[in-house]
């Protein structure tokens, strides 16, 4: 394996090499637009290289920190939830990953920096991922052909958590930071997290630290659906309140960078300890007296971080980039009744990232990157129900741009090698992929592009391995030692037109699987739970997503804007629709801005689903009506107030993609009030 490892990173690299020398020969592309504003707007992991936000060949959503600091503290999917094509799995407020265009679990991949999280997130929907919001400057989300640097994890999507935990740049006037903090009257929610950058000369240190804690939180009705209740003769408990829902997060980091001229490296640490309690079905009748009390998570999770960048005149390579993160991690689920710990789930492990970037000549950009993972995991307990896995990957890829001002090409191409390792047996995996995308500018301020790709995704150790119960899915669920690589052939057309007042972008796209790997009732009972089997059949998903941004008026420093947010996703099998597909949602969102205030009022519709899989319920649609002022009491501070109203009509809203949408509805009416503050 190393071997065909080796041959595809030379292959690669002298395909680099040749492309880099035949654009040196190539003519020179004429000036394009206003590219000073373009390299505010760049997207870090789309590609090695600089690529502009508005000139992406697929679809990317960035989150800065100043939107952060106003959205309300919550698990990483929930904190997504809303954007373009991005749903939430909400497993209570403790657990949340995104869904993205339909697909979640193992099939979105979610990074610290450009590397993996080494935690247990991916396994099940009631794992946290081991990263907050809170500790972020920036968050980005990837989807379609602009995954294939990462790998086949990220088949459905990537999500990249950035921090500056790590100093790449020096602090303005020596020291500079951020504070954010708020309180909320549905949970009793409290939160803060802030972040500091201070040094004189070459050294850079960077500390921050993230809190937020809430209490059980209140619903509009009884937890348990009425459509759950009828089917299996339930009598639901009447207290509005999801209970064992409580959460407490915190998250502490330090780092130091050597920053110079040319470049920098630095190292930093951080550790996150969180416990969150998981819902359970409340009912009165009838009890089952052999099923196990409320459970808590205890997360915890040490991580290590190297990251460094050199300017370089290396032949064709300019810039030299590294990333490494070395985490060990753990949480145990705990009986609240008598504190008994259960089962316990383990990962240590490290993975690293290395991008040879490419010189600009004559408007092609080009990177050559490497990237290897080694992790160990492991289960202990009852419901241990996958083995100790070792896992490892290695990786090499190419990410070509050519970009005639007019008219452009990107290009990409992947080699991984994915070998799991049990105690009873080993599985590898070798996968290609590619991308190809064509975009032209028909006149001024409009883009159009076309993306094809051809992706592999090589199954987890669960889907491989398991064999057990899992409360997390309510299924006793049976992996496939068998299963072979996961193949997607995807298109993705996109526009975009971005004038003085007006901003449109819309995408179609289709996804088709060979092999796609899914799960489905068996019929057998086993442990009291239904028998789930993993297999593989042919899938195709289909979606559309648009986003509309229109200065309706603008008078001095004061304007009105109007904005909207549409997305829809279809998805099919050879034995019906897949689990958990989120139905269409329209957002449509008025913003008064002036200097000093902002006012927003934003009305979100998400549509029944009643298209299912064989066992699930169908799932209502709600309206979901949010409010937000936001006020500077001076000028020329960084300090904003604000006062958030969420689901203020306090309408009952159960999210689809959510394995506990008909036992714990999300939160209701909610008045939100923070301030965010810069130095």
């Amino acid at each position: 394996m190393l071997r065909r490892v080796a041959f595809s990173a030379a292959s690669l690299i002298a395909l680099a090499a040749a492309v880099s020398a035949h654009a040196a020969d190539a003519p020179t592309a004429p000036p394009e637009g206003d590219q000073a504003n373009a390299v505010d707007k760049v997207v870090i992991t789309a590609a090695p290289y600089a690529v502009s936000l508005d000139t992406v060949t697929s679809s990317v959503n960035v989150i800065t920190r100043d939107k952060l600091d106003l959205l309300p503290p919550a698990g990483l999917g929930d904190t997504l939830n809303g954007q373009p094509g991005l749903r939430s799995t909400f497993y209570g407020p403790g657990a949340s990953r995104p869904v993205i265009r339909g697909l979640s679990g193992p099939r979105v991949l979610v990074l610290e920096n450009g590397v993996g999280q080494v935690d247990a997130s991916s396994l099940s929907p009631d794992h946290a991922v081991a990263s907050d919001p809170g500790e972020a400057s920036r968050i980005e989300v990837l989807r379609g052909p602009s995954t294939l640097a990462y790998g086949g994890s990220g088949i459905g999507g990537v999500v990249n958590i950035i921090d500056e935990r790590v100093p790449s740049s020096p602090a303005e006037n020596g020291f500079e930071g951020r504070i954010a903090g708020s309180a909320s009257t549905v949970d009793d929610g409290k939160a803060i997290n802030g972040s500091a950058k201070f040094g004189k000369g070459p050294l850079v240190f960077a500390i921050d630290a993230d809190h937020r804690e809430s209490d059980d939180y209140k619903v509009p009705t009884t937890p348990v659906s009425a459509r759950l209740a009828n089917r299996d003769g339930l009598t639901s408990d009447p207290d509005k309140t999801v209970k064992n829902t409580d959460v407490e997060v915190d998250a502490y980091g330090a780092g130091v960078s050597y920053v110079h001229d040319s470049g920098f490296f630095g190292v930093a640490i951080k550790k996150t300890d969180t416990t969150y309690g998981v819902p359970y079905l409340q009912i009165t009748a009838p009890i089952d007296p052999d099923a196990e009390g409320p459970v808590s998570i205890h997360l915890q999770q040490t991580r290590y971080d190297f990251r460094g960048e050199q300017n370089v005149d290396l032949g064709p390579i300019a810039k030299i980039r590294l990333s490494v993160g070395h985490a060990k991690y753990e949480h145990a689920e705990v009986s609240v009744e008598d504190g008994e710990v259960g089962t316990r789930f383990l990962s240590d492990g490290t993975e690293g990232r290395l991008e040879l970037v490419q010189k600009e000549r004559d408007g092609w950009q080009g990177a050559v990157g490497f990237q290897a993972l080694e992790r160990h995991f492991s289960a202990i307990g009852d419901e241990a129900f996958v083995p100790s896995t070792d896992i490892k990957e290695y990786g090499v890829f190419t990410l070509q741009r050519l970009d005639r001002g007019v008219w452009g090409v990107d290009a990409g191409l992947r080699f991984d090698s994915r070998e799991l390792k049990t105690d009873f047996t080993s599985k590898t995996f070798d996968n290609v992929s590619a991308s190809l995308g064509l975009f032209y500018k028909p006149a001024d301020k409009q883009f159009v592009a076309l993306a094809l790709s051809r992706n592999g995704r090589a199954p987890t150790e669960f889907e491989l391995f398991a064999d057990g119960p899992h409360p997390g899915t309510g299924g006793y669920e049976v992996g496939d030692a068998d299963l072979k690589s996961e193949k997607v052939t995807s298109l993705e057309a996109t526009y975009r037109y971005t004038g003085d007042r007006l901003r449109l972008e819309g995408h179609l796209w289709g996804a088709w699987y060979d092999g796609f790997i899914e799960e489905a009732p068996t019929g057998a009972v086993e442990d009291d739970l239904p028998v789930f089997q993993y297999f593989q059949t042919n899938a195709k998903f289909h979606g559309a997503e648009a986003e509309a941004s229109y200065v309706a008026w603008q008078g001095g420093e004061q304007s009105l804007k109007l904005e909207g947010v549409y997305d829809w996703v279809r998805g099919s099998t050879d034995f019906g629709a897949p689990a958990r597909i989120p139905p269409w949602a329209l957002t449509g969102r008025v913003i008064w801005s002036a200097p000093r205030l902002s006012v927003q009022t934003e009305v979100r519709r998400v549509a029944s689903q009643n298209r299912t899989a064989t066992f699930e319920l169908p799932t209502d649609g709600y309206t979901q009506v949010n409010a937000m002022v936001t006020f500077k009491p001076m000028a020329d501070s960084g300090l904003r107030l604000f006062v958030d109203g969420r689901n203020l009509t306090d309408e009952t809203i159960r999210e689809h993609t959510s394995f506990l949408k008909d036992f714990a509805p999300a939160p209701g009416r909610s008045v939100r009030v923070g301030f965010a503050y810069r130095f």
